[in-house]
């Protein structure tokens, strides 16, 4: 690029020696950040929150030469009138040009900047060189520190600018990262106590991070990493742009107003997701933290997934043991949020900045700076949230455990991400979809046919209870179609070549994959998909230790939403969904789930679907009442899960179970009829029921070879090849 940087004499200066070091370091930095701009692009401002790069270079600069050498010593002002265009906000030290309009100012050009840098950097190096006062080091450690957030603006801004223009500009050819697989996010838990928060004033720090003070914090867990890219695409694929039950009224507008769609600079092409990034457009890495969302977006988020943002108190508590010069900052070069790795709380600062539900607002006993730089952070203390931990793009030594960043809830183009939180409380079970959860439980409560989803009936009691139904007499299901699996393994082995991933969706324990997996050899990697933790972590570790040589990799999800699959386990996979447990969906949702599976295992995948046929009636009635009462054990339990997970106040003693044969629809409906008229309240809710009246629980639809293919068509799959049990009672369907 033919553009002159700043190329200050600093001989007068100890490059080794403390403010000296300090000070060519950031400045040239600065310099070093703007080399790969041309003057056009030194220009841009592509909004009215941004600032062109050639701004922020004359900006940093005003802010040594006003504070600094304006008035002192003979100093004289390169140009007067820079303080009127190079002035931020600063009230007290006059009128400044309009901040939307810096984009307009061609002149001074970017060369006369350098002029500018140049001419401040030698008269500040003399006023080093010649010592200086403990007002002067604390004013040019606020001018460091004040550069270092323009270098991250520079950045940003940059980035905003070059995401309107086509040609996809790239500010930096992309630094490789090492590609690996994340765990599924665990919650750490941290103790209630009194602790202290903010800065105790040892070392620098700016006026909004203190005084230290005291504060009562209630138990509460933090995600052990970020939010990734490929659970914000299953957000997505849930509609949650879409549900606005999900979102706060001033975050819901903005997603109508501005059509908010997905995170900003992301777009979609030829059915893949991208994002404009420094490096230029970029695949989306489904593994690395999601960033430029806003905080509305973070909080539908979390509402989303049951949990909620951290507090800014929370979150400092957490950091306050770890070290804050590990992270991904800018000078590891990536200049974009990499995947989580290590053990434990991660990926805490660098990054991404964290959104937090912790309004800005001054500490107790806050102060501002005397004089003009009180307005340097107190009079935004009003409108705005707090983000911690820094960003990909932050300088390193710039960070700590008490840095406040702040922005308004709508603003995305900073690198601003999410890290999720939870209560503890021990009114409740710890679970991890417990919001979600509440709102389907009131949301089919208050329908006129009372209804609770079955997937809720899996939790660790009710798939315990799932496998006593498996070994009924009068449960056919699971036996018939055991047997069905041994006799087809030779005909389905014709159907697979080289290594192949069984990805089995709603595992259980995994007892039906066992038998693909002892029969064919082929299987290299099994991934059990399944909503219930508890059990999810009992089947990997029982099929590690059975299958040393299997790679075993769990995957905790709603398989009824589509998830995303571990990396590296191969791109032939062959899903495998037992049980006729498709049959629990309506029409829509086994339609829904076939396509979501289709996506979930990609290209040229196949999935092989336990489907059972009609058959009489009182076979069927038998098999789902059985006399032992364990399916009417299983049924109630969902009351029970209610009551512990939720606070409600269901009588289990005052509902009797029941199955229905619809033969409109080909289903078995199980129900919980009240046994009485009463009423139950949920979360403060209160919900009548009459004698008689029925909660609708599950369905079990029973098929037809034909009418399942039908079925599959509309999902995107065509059948391959179907087996048949030797009564004619169950089916295996294989889909490609």
């Amino acid at each position: 690029m033919n553009i002159r940087l700043a190329t200050p004499s600093f001989a007068l200066l100890n490059s080794e020696d403390g403010w000296g070091a300090r000070y060519i370091a950031v400045r040239q930095q600065t310099e070093a950040m703007a080399a790969p701009l041309s003057p056009e692009d030194q220009m841009l401002q592509s909004m009215p929150d941004a600032s062109p790069t050639k701004w922020h270079r004359a900006h940093t600069t005003w802010f040594f030469e006003t504070f600094l050498l304006s008035g002192k010593n003979g100093y004289r002002m390169f140009r007067e009138e820079y303080g009127f265009l190079f002035n931020s906000y600063y009230e007290a030290l006059g009128p400044r040009h309009a901040r939307p309009q810096r984009g307009l100012l061609s002149r001074p050009s970017s060369a006369e900047i350098a002029e500018y840098r140049t001419y401040v950097d030698e008269a500040i190096a003399m006023l080093i060189a010649r010592g200086l006062s403990p007002a002067q080091e604390k004013l040019l450690e606020i001018g460091l520190n004040h550069e270092e957030q323009h270098q991250e603006l520079m950045l940003t801004d940059i980035l905003h600018a070059f995401a309107q223009n086509a040609l996809d500009p790239v500010y930096q050819t992309l630094k490789p990262a090492a590609t690996h697989e994340i765990a599924p996010m665990r919650f750490i838990p941290f103790a209630g106590s009194v602790m202290t928060i903010g800065h105790d004033g040892h070392g620098f720090a700016f006026d909004n991070e203190g005084p230290s003070h005291s504060v009562m914090l209630t138990p509460y867990a933090l995600g052990d990493r970020l939010v990734t890219n490929g659970e914000w695409l299953a957000f997505m694929d849930a509609d949650g742009y879409r549900d606005a039950t999900l979102w706060l009224s001033d975050g819901w507008s903005h997603v109508r107003a501005e059509n908010w769609e997905s995170p900003l600079y992301w777009h979609k092409r030829n059915g893949e997701w991208f994002s404009m990034t420094l490096s230029g457009e970029q695949p989306i890495e489904l593994n690395a933290p999601v960033c430029h969302v806003s905080f509305y977006e973070a909080d539908a988020f979390a509402r989303f997934m049951g949990k909620r943002l951290p507090t800014e108190t929370e979150w400092e508590h957490a950091a306050q043991t770890l070290s804050n010069t590990s992270g991904n900052f800018r000078e590891c070069g990536y200049l974009r949020p990499l995947a989580a790795k290590g053990s434990q709380l991660h990926q805490m600062f660098g990054d991404v900045w964290e959104w937090t539900l912790s309004p800005y607002a001054p500490y107790p006993g806050y102060e501002p700076t005397e004089g003009a730089l009180g307005e340097y952070n107190g009079k935004f203390m009003v409108n705005q949230m707090v983000l911690r931990g820094g960003s990909c793009v932050t300088p390193g030594a710039h960070i700590r455990a008490t840095y406040r960043n702040f922005f308004h809830p709508h603003q995305r183009w900073q690198f601003s991400g999410v890290r999720l939180a939870e209560n503890i409380s021990p009114r409740r079970k710890y679970v991890s979809h417990d919001d979600e959860f509440l709102r389907d439980v009131l949301r089919g409560l208050s329908e006129s046919q009372k209804r609770l989803d079955s997937k809720y009936f899996y939790d660790e009691a009710g798939s315990k209870l799932f496998e006593d139904i498996c070994r009924l007499p009068e449960y056919y299901p699971t036996r018939t179609e055991i047997a069905l699996l041994n006799q087809m393994v030779p005909a389905l082995r014709e159907h697979l070549s080289g290594d192949v991933a069984l990805v089995e969706f709603g595992a259980g324990s995994g007892s039906k994959a066992r038998q693909l997996l002892e029969a064919i050899e082929n299987f290299v990697a099994y991934v059990p998909v399944d909503i219930c933790g508890p059990q999810l972590d009992e089947t990997v570790a029982n099929f590690k230790a059975r299958y040393p040589h299997l790679r075993v990799e769990a995957v905790a999800a709603d398989v009824t939403r589509g998830t995303f699959l571990p990396v590296n386990i191969g791109e032939a996979r062959l899903g495998f969904f037992p049980g006729s447990t498709i049959g629990n969906f309506t029409e829509d949702e086994a339609i829904d789930f076939l396509a979501a599976a289709r996506r979930t295992l990609g290209p040229g995948a196949q999935l092989l679907v336990g489907i059972d046929l009609v058959k009489d009636v009182e076979t069927l009635i038998r098999a789902y009442d059985d006399v032992a009462g364990v399916t009417a054990a299983f049924n109630k339990n969902l009351l029970a899960r209610v009551n512990r997970e939720l606070g409600a106040t269901f009588d289990l003693d005052a509902f009797h179970h029941r199955a229905i044969w619809n033969v409109e629809q080909s289903r078995i409906e199980m129900h919980l009829e009240s046994a009485r008229d009463g009423s139950v309240f949920v979360a403060g809710r209160r919900f009548r029921f009459q004698e008689g009246e029925t909660i609708h629980t599950e369905n079990s639809h029973k098929y037809t070879i034909a009418g399942f293919r039908q079925l599959a068509e509309r999902g995107g799959w065509r059948s391959a090849a179907h087996w048949t049990s030797d009564n004619d009672a169950f089916a295996e369907v294989l889909l490609s």
